[in-house]
Order: structure tokens, then C-alpha cells, then sequence
């Protein structure tokens, strides 16, 4: 097609075999075929133009090719390439309509097709230059879980995860070089992980079994304080969850929380969705440190923690969708600074316990407007050898949306 002179190919294990005449011509009229040494070896036969294995860092590469505009340029990817692959990179700099893509099947497809699991009942998730804690969240009773592998240790790294997290019983489905000659798929539980030899070609399949007692992350907002380290500088998980609810977070928007604690606002907020970020500013740095812990093992571990004093820590952050104040003796200062960066629509929440601080608040609703809510709590607790309700203190939550 007139204009589109970048090709992207998806190439199976199957190498020339699996390609269609359009893809073989593709590659024949190229002036440069791009990808790396396993793909540009696999159709080696094909390639009788210039080619380039993928340089470190990648971003090279793509400048390589977009240089040759408008020559035209096929680029090898593993299967699909918009799935956890090359095509979306090549997306932000070339126009889709200057840009063909021909995809092979995924190594998600590939595997439900040997397992016989449905795809839209499916989680995936890559490990592939990323932490294995997102899987975390993800660990839920009788969920079906399909991993892209960073390489041949990644099955073992995962079975672990699985077994601390009272997981072991959950039936782990290695994959090995789909679609190819040397395909391979082995199953094991991951408490009795014993595989070697495991090709680093390879994709996990995880049938979730959760062990009675077991650490599961819930789906609601207002997670049990126990399953956080703090020093006792926590927002309290029934006042946590209403706050949540006033800050009602969107998909891939940006939170700031100040005066972390223990990070649990920001962790939550990234847990309602995994395209949301966080930034969290704590002043003391053992708490810093405490809530990137926190975020590693609840499964956010992109969760960005910045030590240091606000409101002057807030300087040059990126622009917030949604901010949440947790009090302090400069509320009104942090009030004033967290309003400012806000866009239209963008959520200020604030909580106070001292009446200096709820004074802050009512002083900051008459200059904006916005609402007012007492939290009241009382827990059950033993008085001696009887029970009786313990009130917690009062929680005043401010809310307000810039117009």
C-alpha cells in the first residue's frame, strides 16, 4: 500500500514455514530486515538484504529504522507484535498509517490453544524486563494465569513466589518453545518445582490454588492493616476504604499521597488498576523505606516514594489526577500546594483528627467549597475479662473537585 514503507512481521518457532506469501515478499523488497539474532537466524534463508540485530539500548534501533523512511523496512517480533511486544514502541514513533503489520499467532493464543482455556477468561502479565510482584494481585481462588518468561529461570522464580504466598498447590504449566520443533510442555505444582533444562523460551500457566489461611489481596478497598509493616502510622482500613471511595480512582491516572505512613492509600489506589500510578511523600526515612517494602509485597512495586517534607517536596513531580492529604501541624500550607497542580475534575481528600487541622479544613471548604464528613469508628475490645466498644478518633474528611 502506497505510503507504508515499515513492515512488522510476527515470526513463530515455525520460522519460514509459518510465513505468508505477503510476509516472504515483505521481506524480499526490503532494504533492511530488523530483529533479533534468534528471528534474523530463523529466516536467515530470506534475508538477502542489509539486517540489523536488535542494539542495547533497543531505542537505537528504532531510530536506525526510522532513518530510512521512506525505504522500505520489515522488522522481525515474536508473534504478535502489539501483544507485550516491539509494536508498540515503533507505534510512538512511526504513523500506523505509514506502518503494515502482518502478526502471528501470540504466545498466549499458542498456549490457550494447548490448554484448552478460553481467552477472555485469562490474566496475562509479561516478566519480561519486569518484577514478578504484579503477579501478587493476581493470586485469586481459581484464577487462570498466563506469564511471558524473561528466561529459563523465571519458572522457577515464580514457583517460589507461589509457594510463600500459600500458593504451593497451584498446577504450573511450563510452555517451551510453542509452535515449534522443540516444543516442550511440562506440569508440576509449584510447592514440588523440581524442572531442569527448562528452554528460555518459555511461557507460565498458572492455575491459581490458594491454601486455607493464605495472604489473598482483596478485590475491596479498605485492606486489613495487618497485611501492611507500620509503625502504627497507618490510615485505619474502614476510614482507608471511605477515602478511597472520595478519591474514586480512574484507570491510569496519577495519585499523590501525602504523608505516606505506611503507604496503604497509594498501594490501594495502584491495586484498583494496573495502569494507575502513585507517588507518595513521606519526610522520614524509615517509613520510606517501609512503604516500598509494602508495595513490593502487595504487588505495586511501581509505586514511586519520595523522602521528604511537604509541601516542598512536591516540587517538579508530575501533574496529579488526584491528591490525598493525611493531616499534620501545615495542613493548610499542603492544602493550598496540593490544590494548585490539580486539573479540572482532578480530587483533593484530606483527613483530620485534631481540631487545629480540622480548622484547615473548614477554612479551605470556604474558600473552594467542596464537602465535609465526620468518620466515626468503634471496634470491639476487652475491658478485663469483658468486651466492650472502643471508639477510635474521629476522622473529618474534606473532598472537593476543581472546576
Amino acid at each position: 500500500m502506497s505510503g507504508r514503507w515499515l513492515t512488522i512481521l510476527g515470526v513463530g518457532e515455525d520460522g519460514e514455514a509459518g510465513l505468508s506469501s505477503i510476509a516472504r515478499a515483505a521481506i524480499g523488497s526490503a532494504t533492511l530486515v530488523v530483529g533479533g539474532a534468534r528471528h534474523l537466524a530463523l529466516l536467515d534463508r530470506l534475508i538477502t538484504s542489509e539486517r540489523l540485530a536488535w542494539p542495547r539500548p533497543i531505542a537505537a534501533g528504532v531510530d536506525a529504522i526510522v532513518a530510512r523512511r521512506p525505504s522500505p523496512v520489515a522488522v522481525l517480533a515474536s508473534g504478535d507484535p502489539y501483544c507485550y511486544g516491539i509494536g508498540e514502541l515503533l507505534a510512538q514513533q512511526v504513523p500506523i498509517n505509514e506502518t503494515t503489520c502482518l502478526p502471528a499467532p501470540s504466545a498466549f493464543t499458542l498456549a490457550c490453544a494447548k490448554l484448552g482455556w478460553a481467552m477472555q477468561d485469562i490474566c496475562k502479565i509479561s516478566f519480561c524486563g519486569r518484577p514478578l510482584a504484579p503477579l501478587v494481585p493476581l493470586l485469586q481462588p481459581g484464577a487462570r494465569v498466563l506469564a511471558l518468561s524473561a528466561d529459563a529461570t523465571t519458572p522457577a522464580a515464580v514457583a517460589a513466589l507461589l509457594a510463600s504466598r500459600g500458593c504451593g498447590g497451584s498446577i504450573l504449566h511450563v510452555l517451551e518453545a510453542l509452535g515449534g520443533p522443540r516444543e516442550r510442555i511440562r506440569t508440576t505444582t509449584a510447592g514440588a518445582f523440581a524442572l531442569e533444562n527448562i528452554h528460555p523460551l518459555n511461557l507460565l500457566a498458572i492455575e491459581v490454588s490458594i491454601a486455607p489461611g493464605a495472604s489473598v489481596i482483596p478485590l475491596a478497598t479498605g485492606i486489613d492493616e495487618k497485611m501492611f509493616a507500620h509503625d502504627g502510622q497507618i490510615t485505619r482500613s474502614e476510614v482507608r476504604a471511605m477515602t478511597l471511595s472520595a478519591l474514586a480512582p480512574r484507570r491510569g491516572e496519577l495519585l499523590w499521597d501525602i504523608g505516606g505512613g505506611a503507604g496503604s492509600i497509594a498501594i490501594e489506589w495502584m491495586l484498583r488498576h494496573p495502569a494507575n500510578r502513585a507517588i507518595t511523600i513521606e519526610r522520614n526515612s524509615a517509613r520510606a523505606a517501609r512503604i516500598a517494602e509494602n508495595a513490593e509485597r502487595l504487588g505495586v512495586p511501581a509505586l514511586r516514594v519520595v523522602e521528604g517534607a511537604a509541601p516542598e517536596a512536591l516540587s517538579g513531580l508530575p501533574r496529579p489526577d488526584a491528591v490525598f492529604v493525611g493531616g499534620g501541624v501545615h495542613l493548610a500550607k499542603m492544602l493550598d500546594a496540593a490544590w494548585a497542580p490539580l486539573p479540572q475534575d482532578g480530587r483533593l481528600v484530606a483527613n483530620a483528627v485534631t481540631v487545629e487541622s480540622e480548622a484547615a479544613l473548614l477554612a479551605m471548604r470556604a474558600r473552594i467549597g467542596g464537602t465535609l464528613t465526620r468518620l466515626s469508628m468503634e471496634r470491639l475490645d476487652r475491658v478485663g475479662g469483658l468486651h466492650a466498644y472502643r471508639p477510635a478518633m474521629t476522622v473529618t474528611q474534606f473532598m472537593a473537585v476543581k472546576p
